[in-house]
């Protein structure tokens, strides 16, 4: 039963809490930016104004509003709501949340949403417990999860579910909350002034996260608790660096390699800087990067420039004996040194080419003058000529089997050292 005393231990709570948990948004409409999902077309915003939602996983990075959304649907919906934490939730949690709804749906036509957060941390074995409760909806499920749920969450739970995915929230959207919470009675109630300067620097530093938003808001204004005015200066107190989402195992990682990959291959110093300096600021492994520098030495910079793979394969024994942090200067050399350097994929496209031929083509059988003198039967073998009695060491001579025609493979490029050793014809 409650009490005076009970709201006052509600007011304590209450004020103890967050900023980021007392701003959280209390219905969809509060919700900034997502416009996907907010905005009056989106198929999300129909099911839960008519209470009429299906399971989804929501795949997003931190701070982008899956747990935000999950509260949101708990607040509008007529169905019970029910949650279970992947961390140290177990398959026994599961399944007392499934019979309870089961027992639910059957007494009283109640449905129940069950909310499972990092739910990429349940094994193979968790997720098949809630695939009937799913399939034939004892439970609508949302499950949340910062991992691509196309790879951590089974496919059969991803089959029966819609899966929305989240986008880190944009700094005009970032703004806005800034400024509701400095506003409203449950964040800091007009208290405070906010600098338009401070306002845009939190918005830069949260890296798309609004929790971390809020979290730098609500220290810069224990900064300022006497002044009342939060300043660029409490701001670079409160929050040390710029927050920019890297996971060493995630989607980032492989997104911000590629974009590190495709910047040297295009031959932009700045974006392979920039790209670099991403992974070595989210922690990295040095080796990892080093390693996709040296296949790109041969891949895309390959006889354009040869010396690139030995100052890449230094870059890797850099990495390997010397480490954080002095080897980031290494791997900044060779980056450099590969996007500044000619371009040549010959070598790449030519054995790309060969192995093709070798794996589909037929049998080709070495020419007899190539083959192995020391057998019996040696003798009647075709003449080979041997390139240093002739002028220049070199003679023309067959070398490809029957079938295959110099040009068939390696193409050299006309820059670069393939095209001082290859020099272009002249077709005048």
């Amino acid at each position: 039963m409650q009490n005076i005393f009970s709201d006052i231990q509600n007011q304590n709570i209450t004020k103890n809490l967050p900023l980021a948990v007392k701003m959280r948004p209390q219905n969809i409409d509060e919700i900034i930016g997502q416009k996907a999902i907010s905005s009056n077309s989106s198929w999300l915003k129909s099911a839960i104004d008519q209470d009429n939602l299906s399971s989804i996983i929501l795949y997003g990075p931190a701070g982008t509003g899956k747990t935000t959304l999950a509260y949101v649907i708990a607040n509008t919906t007529k169905s019970h709501f029910a949650q279970v934490s992947a961390i140290g939730g177990t398959i026994k949690d599961l399944r007392k949340e499934i019979q309870d709804a089961k027992d639910r749906l059957a007494l009283t036509g109640e449905k129940t949403i069950l909310f499972i957060d990092e739910i990429h941390r349940f094994n193979k074995t968790q997720q098949d417990a809630l695939l009937h409760a799913v399939e034939n909806r004892t439970v609508i499920l949302i499950g949340a999860t910062t991992e691509n749920p196309y790879f951590e969450v089974n496919s059969a739970l991803n089959s029966r579910s819609r899966v929305i995915q989240l986008d880190p929230i944009a700094p005009q959207d970032i703004k806005i909350i800034l400024q509701r919470a400095c506003k409203s009675e449950r964040g800091l109630n007009n208290e405070y002034e906010i600098e338009d300067a401070a306002l845009e620097a939190i918005s830069t530093l949260c890296g798309g996260d609004a929790r971390s938003a809020l979290s730098i808001l609500e220290l810069c204004s224990n900064l300022a608790y006497h002044t009342k005015k939060i300043t660029v200066a409490d701001v670079d107190m409160a929050a040390s660096s710029t927050q920019l989402p890297y996971d060493k195992q995630g989607d980032m990682h492989y997104d911000i390699i590629s974009a590190f990959i495709k910047s040297m291959r295009g031959s932009d110093p700045d974006a392979t800087l920039y790209w670099l300096a991403r992974m070595i600021d989210g922690g990295e492994d040095p080796k990892f990067i080093a390693r996709r520098i040296l296949i790109q030495a041969s891949e895309d910079v390959g006889l354009a420039d040869p010396r690139a793979l030995p100052i890449a394969e230094a870059a890797f024994k850099s990495a390997e004996v010397i480490g954080y942090p002095e080897c980031q200067l290494n791997l900044a050399h060779a980056a450099l040194y590969l996007a500044l350097a000619p371009k040549s994929n010959s070598a790449c496209v030519g054995l790309y080419k060969a192995l093709d031929d070798v794996r589909h083509g037929p049998q080709r059988q070495v020419p007899s003058h190539l083959r192995d003198r020391h057998r019996p039967g040696s003798e009647n073998y075709g003449n080979y000529k041997y390139p240093h009695d002739y002028p220049n060491g070199w003679v023309d001579q067959q070398y490809l089997p029957d079938g295959l025609n110099k040009g068939d493979f390696y193409k050299p490029k006309t820059w670069g050292w393939e095209a001082l050793r290859f020099p272009p014809k002249d077709n005048s």
